[in-house]
């Protein structure tokens, strides 16, 4: 089985440019370690790539990816317990001070839910059994009506962030940690097509669009 020949190709672009680049940054990084002071929980969706859209560089972000962007609910239990973890070492490894819960537009995820797509694509039923994660999101978002003019589509996946951060707020360290005031948490969602970011207010919960200083924007 061959390496894909692109990837090899995009690597010596990389390690010419981006890597040259930021070199110093590599240096340093590899003998102090990184010390983020963000995590963001993003989807594996291909088109969305949170390191690009917040336009920062090596050891700025520490990211997990996952199915439409979900963090399970504290769970005391023997398992495979991958976001979880990720989110235990980012707080109490790392010590970030911010956590985002980042969703998008047009998440498959989020459709499939939506759609009941409960055909398994593999034996294992992971997609499906994942996605359950969702079931309380549409049950609050039955009953929030501030999306009610919103497409089901886009409403959802707000609703999702939203149980996200619930979600967080279960794990004891994350909660205490807030409480301290050392961590805050937060959601947004990013528009593929426009490149539009919204940050929901964490009063009134509503998704709203980002506004960047103008000056540090074209900097």
């Amino acid at each position: 089985m061959k390496f894909p020949a692109h990837l090899v190709a995009g690597y010596g672009r990389y390690l010419n440019k981006a890597f040259v680049r930021h070199k110093e940054t590599h240096e340093r990084l590899a003998v102090y370690g990184q010390t983020p002071e963000v995590m963001v929980i993003s989807c594996c969706d291909s088109r969305v790539t949170p390191e690009g859209i917040f336009n920062v560089g090596p050891g700025e972000l520490f990211v997990v990816r996952n199915v439409a962007n979900l963090v399970p609910p504290y769970e005391d239990t023997e398992g495979q317990h991958g976001t979880s973890a990720a989110i235990e070492f980012a707080v109490n490894g790392l010590k970030v001070k911010h956590i985002v819960i980042l969703g998008h537009g047009q998440c498959g995820g989020v459709k499939a839910f939506r759609e009941n797509a409960n055909a398994p694509m593999a034996t294992g039923q992971f997609i499906g059994r994942w996605i359950k994660l969702l079931e309380p999101a549409a049950i609050a978002m039955a009953c929030m009506p501030i999306d009610k003019a919103d497409d089901p589509q886009l409403a959802m996946e707000y609703a999702g962030v939203r149980q996200s951060l619930k979600n967080l707020m279960t794990f004891p360290f994350i909660e205490r940690a807030v409480q301290q005031g050392v961590l805050e948490v937060h959601g947004a969602w990013f528009d593929i097509g426009s490149g539009e970011l919204r940050v929901m207010d964490p009063e009134s919960q509503r998704f709203e669009r980002a506004e960047p200083d103008t000056a540090e924007a074209t900097e």
